[in-house]
């Protein structure tokens, strides 16, 4: 009996050098789309990946590309290496940047599309960072609710749902700071300062948006093959203008990640498989959807036991 699956794409911050370069050794699939990341950005943008500096690769406008290639290259290399086995999901969902990763999953949007895309929202949200000193922090132990009434009426926001026990607060510095302390009078055990160039997911980011905007419209997009699981509502994207709707939304707006996989365990998910750098998300499965498998395909290991 097949396992009904779900497939999810990491966020920034995932990044690490060396990410998905046992695959590009080993795959022809994926050599090739580091190949057209490199071609379509015009600069060596695998050797950041698989060089570093690792301060270059964090910064925005270089994060967000690197981990859509990678990501979409270990995708590419699991359906070369398992062939007519390779799942098909019933869902494809991402993380705020794995989003668009989905999308190129699901044929929403090409990947040529997908990172020029990316490039530019990471130009402008690290432009966008830089002219407002902000950041993000990790509530730990205190309910969304609780996050939301902590940042009310301070200028900070709820920018993730991750879990029931974890819930990440951004804003400016001095708004963030207020509502971090009544987050812990609220009862937060921990509150955990995010490495990360500013507030994403939040009226910071707003600059951004006009740009972004324009080149949405701009952008061919397609009803995706597999329901997209959108961050902002935690239901599934049906159209192209569903789609432009909802990355215009999600730069500002909160990333529903807990309520998305709740949505995918009660429309019977019952394997998790996330193909990118790092493990956040499937630990984030593990602690949302109790019981279900969840395994992350980072590497050629993890390539090698799924297939």
């Amino acid at each position: 009996m097949s396992v009904t699956t779900a497939f999810l794409f990491p966020g920034q911050g995932a990044q690490e050098v060396g990410m998905a370069s046992s695959v590009m050794v080993a795959s022809a699939a994926a050599k090739a789309i580091f190949a057209e990341a490199d071609d379509i950005l015009g600069i060596s943008l695998s050797n950041i990946i698989l060089e570093g500096p690792a301060e270059e690769l964090m910064r925005s406008h270089n994060a967000q590309p690197a981990i859509l290639t990678a990501s979409v290259a270990l995708l590419r290399a699991l359906e070369e290496r398992m062939g007519d086995s390779m799942p098909v999901p019933s869902f494809v969902a991402g993380h705020s940047l794995g989003e668009y990763t989905a999308l190129v999953a699901a044929r929403a949007i090409d990947f040529a599309q997908a990172l020029r895309l990316v490039r530019r929202r990471g130009e402008l949200m690290q432009a966008a960072a830089e002219s407002t000193p902000s950041g993000m922090t990790a509530l730990i132990g205190l309910s969304l609710n609780a996050a939301r009434a902590a940042c009310e009426g301070t200028g900070a926001q709820v920018a993730n749902s991750n879990s029931e026990q974890q819930v990440v607060i951004a804003g400016p510095k001095d708004a963030l700071d207020l509502a971090i302390e009544r987050a812990k009078i609220a009862g937060a055990r921990r509150a955990l300062p995010l490495d990360v160039a500013g507030a994403f997911h939040t009226e910071v980011m707003r600059p951004a948006q006009d740009e972004m905007d324009r080149l949405f419209a701009e952008t061919v997009f397609s009803g995706p093959s597999v329901p997209v699981i959108c961050n902002t509502t935690a239901t599934p994207l049906v159209n192209a203008d569903d789609i432009r709707g909802e990355l215009a939304d999600q730069l500002c707006g909160c990333v529903y990640w807990q309520q998305s996989i709740e949505y995918m365990a009660a429309n019977g998910v019952e394997r998790y498989i996330e193909i990118g750098p790092g493990k956040v998300l499937t630990s984030l499965v593990k602690r949302i959807a109790t019981g279900a498998e969840a395994v992350a395909i980072g590497d050629l290991d993890a390539l090698a036991t799924l297939a």
